[in-house]
């Protein structure tokens, strides 16, 4: 009987593991955004798809937008808010252990957190969206010193041809990547802002539908 519940339990766990790298429609009122969510990032991945299946995420903000860094929406304090309120605080109650591993190449999903926090826990919602700069050689080499980071050549290439934000790995948890809508993702970026990168006009996430 003990082998045989063994047997079932196995059975169950592994029925319950997906197929392929689970993805995620993020859309938007400029247009759609596709990620792929890491399964090397378990506590994250699994989190942002249940909030997205909850309808956490709708009718959110992308809140703060920097040009040539990123795009930072899932603040559930954005839904409905004023055009004079100070965004970025807001969270489903919760912080996330780091996971921290993957680059921020151009297009890296990450978690946004607090800068003080030495354990460097995650929000339990908030993410952003890498655009970035191209990266030479001699800033990888610089950050391998400091932070001691080894690059691979495949990471320095794509730093150097794709571009990203290099000075923040080792410090934030990239769960995913975005496999298309880059455009959108520049668009958002590049629209006017106000007082803390604020867009003027509001950027909604009406969604985010996992597939």
């Amino acid at each position: 009987m003990r082998v045989l519940l063994v047997v079932i339990s196995l059975f169950t766990l592994a029925a319950c593991q997906p197929s392929g790298p689970t993805h995620a429609i993020i859309s938007t009122t400029l247009g759609d955004v596709e990620v792929k969510l890491y399964p090397e990032t378990p506590g994250h991945t699994q989190n942002f798809i249940k909030l997205a299946e909850e309808g956490f995420f709708d009718s959110t903000l992308f809140h703060r937008v920097i040009p040539g860094f990123m795009i930072q929406g899932g603040d559930p304090l954005s839904k409905g808010a004023a055009a004079d309120k100070t965004l970025g605080m807001g969270g489903p109650g919760y912080m996330l252990d780091a996971e921290i591993g993957a680059p921020h190449l151009y297009g890296a999903l990450a978690a946004a957190r607090p800068p003080q926090d030495p354990e460097k826990k995650s929000n339990g919602s908030q993410f952003f969206i890498v655009t970035g700069q191209l990266v030479d050689d001699s800033t990888l080499d610089q950050l391998e010193r400091i932070k001691g980071i080894t690059y691979s050549e495949a990471q320095r290439a794509a730093y150097r041809e794709q571009g990203g934000s290099p000075s923040l790995d080792q410090d934030y948890t990239v769960f995913g990547e975005v496999v298309s809508g880059m455009d959108v993702v520049e668009t958002i970026a590049e629209v006017e802002t106000g007082q803390y990168d604020r867009p003027q006009q509001d950027v909604i996430i009406r969604s985010v539908t996992i597939k």
